[in-house]
């Protein structure tokens, strides 16, 4: 007897409590089969954001500034030619131009060599060659010129040679001017060259008190 009424009374709750699910449905305006729409809706939703978010982030392309690939620079400054006056006891005297480095025998060669009364022991053929420089080739038995002035028109290369030396480089010596390098000159071209240094007594406008402070300055 019990057993029949709890299966009867079993069977009625769930009865009633569908009947009240559809009442409060009903009350609301929400068919069962909307509300059955709407829960697989927000399903496919939730279940689409889960799918996005745990795919991995794509990758992100470093962007890296673009660097132009240059060849080391191989060029080499290279001197240039050396320019050199050469006079004197050579076949051809002039201005030429040698390779860098070049000596002073390169200097002759390219003059067409010495002369037949050359003093080639006067010069120092294994002297490299300086740009801009002269070369000076004596003869046998002549004085070589003396080298011209620094520039402070000092002489570089010891005493000047009275016998060789022009009027501007007789003004680079103490107390000798214009009028006095002029007599000093002329008095050379007309009595020859001096054989002493005390020979400049015999020129105008010099004295003992001038020969002493030219004496050592001075050669012949």
């Amino acid at each position: 007897m019990f057993g029949d009424e709890d299966d009867a009374s079993g069977s009625q709750v769930p009865d009633r409590l569908r009947a009240r699910w559809e009442e409060l449905l009903d009350a609301t305006g929400v068919g069962t089969r909307s509300l059955v729409a709407g829960v697989a809706v927000a399903g496919l939703v939730l279940g689409a954001l889960w799918w996005l978010t745990r795919q991995s982030p794509p990758p992100v392309e470093a962007t890296l500034p673009l660097v132009q690939a240059t060849a080391p620079d191989t060029t080499t400054t290279t001197a240039g030619p050396v320019v050199v006056h050469v006079a004197g006891a050579v076949v051809a005297p002039g201005v030429h131009q040698l390779p860098p480095g070049s000596r002073v025998i390169d200097a002759v060669d390219a003059s067409g060599g010495l002369t037949p009364d050359a003093d080639a022991g006067a010069v120092n053929l294994a002297a490299e060659v300086v740009d801009g420089s002269q070369v000076y080739v004596p003869r046998v038995g002549e004085v070589p010129p003396p080298p011209p002035p620094g520039p402070d028109g000092a002489v570089d290369d010891g005493p000047v040679d009275l016998n060789a030396a022009d009027a501007t480089l007789l003004e680079t010596l103490p107390g000798i001017g214009p009028a006095t390098a002029a007599a000093i000159v002329e008095h050379r071209e007309r009595h020859g060259p001096f054989t002493t240094v005390d020979g400049l007594l015999a020129v105008r406008g010099i004295g003992e008190a001038k020969l002493a402070a030219l004496r050592d300055l001075v050669r012949v």
